[in-house]
């Protein structure tokens, strides 16, 4: 009896071990994600069929996964670039005046007379400069973002005033520069005193987004653009030359000039890598919005604004905002379905498998029951005696191979066992 004790007392805690890891709360929240089939119902001809269309299905999936994956990265990338968008922006003119002699009239005595102190009745008048982006025809409500302001879309302007400079010496210049901190606003206003008509010129340069640049008629003419990005310049003169066949037959990074491009590149040959450069030397600055408006404070102002229509281009934010909330909201949604989906697929695989096992099983059993238990005894003698490292042999079941490795000598129950072995030898002696 006392021999039998470490291996009972082995198997005693060998059992509350794997007790203790089924209780584990880490072992009860490990999710299974193996949606593979065990290989034995892959070679399995009964299921051949069917496990071939599941193992299609999973291709398919990784195929779509991997697409799914690209989209959104190249979506994310296009977020971080500029979506060119051409706006339409309506710029309005406008002005009124105050204190001049029609509005005067009827008016007698000390009220009609101009008070230099407070300003009363002296003649003036206001010039009002208004913009907005129009909206986009039928455009749903929620896919409407909030309106750029009118300051933002220029970076320069310049209003002149052609008055007598004898009467009017100063203020007839009015410049303004955007920066960086100003606040954005609707509209400008400019008062100035006065009752002669008066010319005006507003100068705008626009702040477009890209930026947009004039194109040398040299260069111009060929591509057939006269104001564009730099991009759209360098893709356009890329065009061109595919389209020609311009292109080196032996050395593709080489491009032969034609009658219209030499030029343009001074040379008979040039590298593709050049092209960026080549295109700078032919790009100038855009030219300036010209808007010319006449004030006459001597009659009443119209009633309607005199309003231009512009084409700008602009960083399209409704087109980024759909493609963000697409983006957030799918990634979020579908990731959960997904999860849960593929935790359901893992669950239906390990029933399947345990289902093939089981009837491997019995189906062994059935057609040979008597080979059957002795082979399945057998096989559980060996492990039981692999487990005890003992038995009727007094521990020859052992494997050589473990004896050979000196990890199998520090296990936590050798100790043990050779001391109640030494014991019991112990005993056994003194007892002779």
């Amino acid at each position: 009896m006392e021999g039998q004790k470490p291996a009972a007392k082995y198997a005693l805690s060998s059992s509350y071990a794997s007790h203790t890891l089924s209780q584990d709360p880490d072992a009860r929240k490990r999710k299974i994600t193996d949606k593979n089939l065990p290989n034995a119902l892959l070679q399995s001809p009964e299921f051949a069929e069917d496990s071939a269309m599941y193992h299609d299905l999973l291709q398919m999936e990784r195929k779509l996964d991997w697409t799914m994956t690209r989209k959104r990265v190249e979506v994310h990338d296009a977020l971080q670039r500029i979506i060119p968008a051409t706006r339409t922006l309506r710029i309005f003119l406008s002005h009124t005046v105050s204190g001049q002699a029609w509005q005067r009239e009827g008016v007698e005595g000390d009220a009609a007379k101009p008070n230099l102190e407070t300003g009363e009745n002296i003649p003036a008048w206001q010039l009002k400069i208004d913009g907005r982006v129009l909206e986009i025809p039928n455009q749903r409500a929620k896919d409407r973002v909030p309106p750029r302001k009118f300051s933002t879309l220029i970076k320069h302007m310049i209003v002149e005033l052609d008055r007598d400079t004898n009467l009017y010496p100063n203020g007839n210049i009015v410049e303004w520069i955007r920066s960086p901190n100003q606040a954005a606003m609707d509209g400008f206003t400019i008062r100035r005193k006065g009752d002669t008509p008066t010319k005006i010129r507003l100068v705008m340069h626009l702040e477009q987004q890209p930026e947009q640049y004039k194109v040398n008629p040299d260069l111009g003419n060929i591509l057939g653009i006269k104001e564009e990005s730099r991009t759209g310049v360098i893709q356009a003169l890329w065009n061109y030359i595919k389209t020609q066949n311009l292109q080196d037959k032996v050395d593709r990074r080489v491009v032969r000039a034609d009658a219209r491009l030499r030029p343009i590149f001074n040379a008979e040959t040039a590298y593709i890598q050049h092209l960026p450069e080549l295109v700078n030397r032919f790009l100038m600055p855009p030219d300036p919005i010209v808007l010319h408006y006449t004030l006459n404070p001597s009659v009443q102002p119209p009633e309607k604004p005199s309003a231009w229509d512009i084409e700008v281009k602009v960083d399209d934010s409704s087109l980024k905002g759909r493609m963000q909330h697409v983006v957030v909201s799918m990634a979020q949604d579908s990731a959960r379905d997904l999860t849960k989906l593929d935790e359901e697929i893992a669950l239906h695989i390990q029933s399947l498998n345990n289902a093939h096992m089981k009837r491997t099983f019995l189906r062994a059993f059935a057609d040979d029951p008597r080979e059957f238990i002795q082979t399945w005894l057998a096989s559980q003698s060996r492990d039981l005696e692999s487990v005890l490292a003992s038995g009727a042999s007094e521990g020859a079941t052992v494997r050589q191979e473990d004896l050979k490795r000196t990890e199998f000598f520090r296990l936590p129950w050798v100790e043990e066992a050779v001391a109640i072995q030494e014991g019991m030898r112990l005993a056994a002696k003194s007892g002779m």
